[in-house]
């Protein structure tokens, strides 16, 4: 049986100059040059689309969800994190220290 789809190309476009290029579908072709056609006629048709570009599917790897682990950070670097940090307390204490906590007592100055 003969293929009367051709490849499938991945679409992107950018709406403005300086954007990044957005996925927007993919269209069947059997070339380069004519699934740029293809996506000027199917994708490219509204003006806020300035430039498109289409990948052939093939082309494109990706992870795969069971490599998840690969994401994660090589080197523990908790300590970096916010919620290593319990700013409220020592904050509350050094005020109890300096006497501008909660409980502490306004002093007038002989100004």
């Amino acid at each position: 049986m003969a293929d009367t789809q051709g490849r499938v190309f991945e679409v992107f476009h950018q709406r403005s100059r300086g954007e990044a290029h957005v996925h927007v579908g993919a269209i069947h072709a059997f070339d380069a040059g004519m699934a740029l056609v293809m996506a000027k006629e199917q994708y490219g048709r509204h003006p806020t689309c300035v430039n498109l570009w289409v990948v052939d599917a093939e082309h494109i790897h990706a992870t795969s969800y069971e490599d998840a682990d690969m994401f994660a950070p090589a080197v523990d670097k908790s300590y970096r994190e916010a919620f290593g940090y319990d700013m409220v307390k020592k904050m509350n204490q050094a005020k109890e220290v300096l006497g501008t906590g909660k409980g502490a007592k306004k002093v007038k100055s002989d100004d």
